[in-house]
């Protein structure tokens, strides 16, 4: 039955992802991709949260894949995230898509790691 959690998840998780996007890469006039990078991040910080609330028992496997696998997983778009590094080098944008790989990694680690360190401090 998890896979239902999964569905249901993922069917707020992709529209939220394209809303957020728009309105996120709508308030910007730069080449750099703003939306995919703040939902990324966003979605790496939740992730990091129930990943520590799962690891201290808050959270039970339901609610894993519900918000997990099916949200976050939804939420966040690594294909995504590869074309448009793509088409900035192809553009000839090299130290924007550079920055991008850099700033993307660097935030979605981060932002998983204090997630998990929050979630843990509070229910640990």
């Amino acid at each position: 039955m998890n896979w239902l959690l999964v569905i249901a998840g993922a069917a707020v998780g992709a529209p939220l992802r394209y809303l957020t996007d728009r309105a996120v890469q709508s308030r910007h006039d730069s080449h750099f991709p703003w939306g995919t990078f703040a939902v990324n991040v966003a979605g790496s910080l939740a992730l990091g949260l129930l990943t520590g609330a799962a690891s201290a028992g808050v959270v039970g496997s339901g609610l894993t894949a519900l918000l997990g696998t099916g949200l976050c997983g939804a939420l966040t778009t690594y294909s995504t995230f590869s074309y448009e590094t793509l088409r900035l080098a192809e553009r000839g944008r090299r130290g924007t898509a550079v920055a991008y790989v850099a700033a993307s990694l660097a935030a979605g680690l981060g932002a998983v790691f204090v997630g998990l360190t929050v979630a843990r401090s509070l229910f640990m």
